[in-house]
């Protein structure tokens, strides 16, 4: 067994089973994830279109992929067919083309909106207010082939865990707005996905359905081999 299959193991048992672990595999080869695939796991996340798209092409057809980095609107066709969940749905335009690539597909594509919780300007998102005033409105109840399933949001890079913990307790109120406000009865909208290698404890500890783990399960990023 490869250290990487037990590096994945131990972390599993360690997090509750009611928190979906979704292995951050990004610049990483398909050899490593097939190593976890061979122990259980079946949720991987990419960040880059290409490198999701070269991986699904010959890894396991059973996987769930998850795109978890910024999605341009140009690049959304090249995984609607098959892409299980996308996390960073940060603008009504955006929603309005993963829709259509859906209805081409005949697919319903789920769809997390990723709110900005951290104070780095470089992170991308909804604020609370963009969401609210967006909801208010009817467009995005108009489609058909999205299925909003939550919130995903990204801390800031500090080594301040108060800050943090802060930030994750924003989200889940945010979530929780949310869910009241608009989502009542989409039985679908449950997933607050935040968290990774870094600081995935102090996110379940504030409410995390979903957590975004990478180093800790495969190791350092490769950055070579990122296309």
């Amino acid at each position: 067994m490869t250290s990487i299959a037990e590096n994945f193991i131990k972390f599993k048992e360690e997090i509750p089973e009611t928190v979906k672990i979704v292995a951050v595999s990004k610049t990483k080869p398909v050899e490593d994830i097939q190593a976890v695939y061979n122990v259980g796991n079946r949720v991987f996340g990419e960040n880059k279109v290409q490198e999701l798209q070269d991986k699904a092409a010959v890894l396991p057809k059973d996987i769930e992929w998850h795109a978890i980095g910024h999605l341009q609107t140009n690049k959304v066709k090249y995984i609607a067919p098959f892409i299980s969940m996308i996390h960073s749905v940060d603008s009504l335009k955006l929603m309005n083309v993963i829709d259509k690539e859906g209805l081409k597909n005949e697919r319903i594509i789920n769809c997390l909106l990723q709110v900005h919780i951290a104070e780095e300007e470089t992170k991308f998102g909804f604020s609370a207010d963009e969401l609210i005033s967006l909801l208010s409105e009817n467009d995005w109840k108009a489609f058909k082939n999205i299925s909003i399933c939550g919130v995903m949001g990204m801390a800031s890079f500090t080594d301040d865990m108060d800050k943090v913990r802060m930030e994750f307790k924003n989200l889940k109120s945010i979530f929780k707005k949310l869910k009241a406000d608009y989502f009542d009865q989409f039985e679908q909208f449950k997933e607050i996905s935040m968290g990774m290698s870094g600081d995935y404890k102090i996110a379940i500890e504030e409410g995390a359905t979903m957590i975004r783990i990478g180093s800790t399960i495969f190791g350092e990023r490769n950055y070579c081999k990122t296309k």
